[in-house]
């Protein structure tokens, strides 16, 4: 019970803790609330963050600055046709004793930004992919772990498709958000135009430790979750796969592939903490609600009959709300 008590502290603790992040964060970010709390629920939650948004609207200064606020190592990686997987990971090289040696890539970071991941190979998107997953890499037949908490936030640019690489369904599914950054409003653009081009940088101080970040990512896990809660979150992406008994017409006319097991366990995860940002022990409906849409986006693929028809994965999202 003692146990329990301590965890209620703790999550009242951290919808403090979060609010003075998004006001740190607030110096330099003006605007994109949403965004902001999308990518802070992916690292409490453990999870990946895909942003999509066309170029110029802040995608790269948003992740140094969470990274900065947080007090975690941060590293952008620039992802070009000619990357290849050891630029990633790291490599072998030969040191003065004449011994093979490990000299770690820009992956060994906290964070880490991977730009226009879809402008590089499979092979080395795989590389990147796989380290997302297993937290750890593998060169020369040996597995080096790396750092805690690890977290990535991959770019796409949609309008620009020539040259590219798209990542394929299969791979989509290891990101638990698809954050879209959309243009800022006439009145966060004017703020934004201010305070870029005046003089004077703002310094961003850490918030939280690493140690408190690993403590709140664990108190995520932790706290319970209602029956009907679970049981809304499963029923959600199960109605998003055609041939389902339950599956509503417009996923049936329109979703060729629906959202997988992994889905259902975002939508818990990520409404716990959307929950607890809200100072909240127990997550309800409308925390699975609220992120919902980031969490299927990516994992609906659309038939040919929604393309033709201009049916988007959010107005079937919708429908499914």
């Amino acid at each position: 019970m003692n146990g329990k008590n301590n965890d209620v502290e703790a999550v009242e603790e951290f919808g403090g803790e979060y609010r003075r992040l998004k006001a740190e964060i607030a110096k330099v970010i003006i605007g994109q609330d949403k965004v902001v709390e999308d990518v802070l629920i992916a690292i409490f939650s453990k999870g990946h963050g895909l942003l999509v948004g066309v170029p110029g609207l802040a995608k790269t200064l948003l992740v140094n600055t969470v990274g900065a606020a947080l007090g975690l190592s941060f590293n952008r990686i620039q992802f070009t046709p000619d990357l290849m997987p050891s630029d990633i990971i790291g490599s072998e090289i030969l040191d003065h004793e004449r011994q093979f040696r490990f000299v770690k890539g820009p992956l060994f970071a906290n964070i880490i930004l991977a730009d226009e991941i879809n402008r590089t190979p499979p092979k080395t998107q795989a590389a990147l992919l796989e380290a997302m997953q297993e937290k750890s890499v593998t060169a020369a037949g040996n597995t080096y772990p790396l750092p805690d908490p690890f977290f990535v936030l991959a770019t796409q640019n949609p309008i620009e498709q020539e040259g590219t690489y798209p990542l394929p369904e299969a791979q989509l599914d290891r990101f638990m958000f698809n954050i879209w950054v959309d243009y800022p409003a006439y009145q966060e653009e004017l703020a934004v135009v201010k305070a870029t081009t005046g003089g004077g940088a703002v310094q961003v101080q850490p918030v939280l430790s690493r140690e408190q970040i690993l403590f709140y990512q664990g108190l995520v896990r932790r706290i319970p979750v209602p029956d009907n809660v679970l049981e809304y979150a499963v029923k959600l992406a199960t109605k998003t796969r055609p041939g389902h008994s339950d599956t509503p017409q417009i996923v049936t006319d329109h979703v060729s592939w629906g959202a997988g097991p992994r889905a259902s366990q975002y939508l818990v995860i990520g409404a716990k903490c959307h929950a607890m940002i809200r100072g909240r022990f127990s997550p309800d409906i409308e925390d699975v609600q609220a992120v919902a849409t980031p969490i299927l986006r990516h994992r609906l693929v659309r038939n040919y009959k929604a393309e033709a028809e201009g049916v988007t994965a959010e107005r079937i999202i919708t429908e499914l709300l």
